[in-house]
Formats: structure tokens, sequence, C-alpha cells
């Protein structure tokens, strides 16, 4: 048991990190200067989260990129 949490417990700090990055560019960067369609409707499912969903995903996958180089 022990083992299984030290291996997903970095995971888990990676997901998290690359969400609130990603997020935080998103909404402080991105959302003003995309046109209406792109930009996220609270409680709704539409471009804009598909945007943001993206934006977290390239962070998510540059940390695992550094990850895996060290």
């Amino acid at each position: 048991m022990e083992y299984r949490l030290r291996r997903r417990l970095p995971r888990f700090w990676h997901a998290l990190i690359a969400v609130l990055a990603g997020n935080a560019v998103y909404f402080l960067l991105l959302e003003p200067r995309l046109p209406a369609r792109a930009r996220h409707q609270f409680y709704q499912l539409d471009w804009g989260l598909v945007v943001d969903f993206w934006v977290c995903l390239c962070f998510w996958g540059v940390i695992e990129m550094l990850q895996r180089r060290r």
C-alpha cells in the first residue's frame, strides 16, 4: 500500500500543478483575447472548456517531459 501511495503522490502533484497553471494561463492571458465562442461560460460545456482543457494538457505534458529527463 505504501509503495502505491509513493508512486501516485507525485502524479497527483504534477496534475494539480498542470491544472492550476493551465487555468491561470487560460483565464488571465488567453480568454480576454479569444473570440466570444472560445470563451468559457461557467456551468456549460462549450469550446472555451475545450481550449482550457487543451492548455492544461499541454502543461501536464511539459511537466511529464521534464520529469522524465531528470
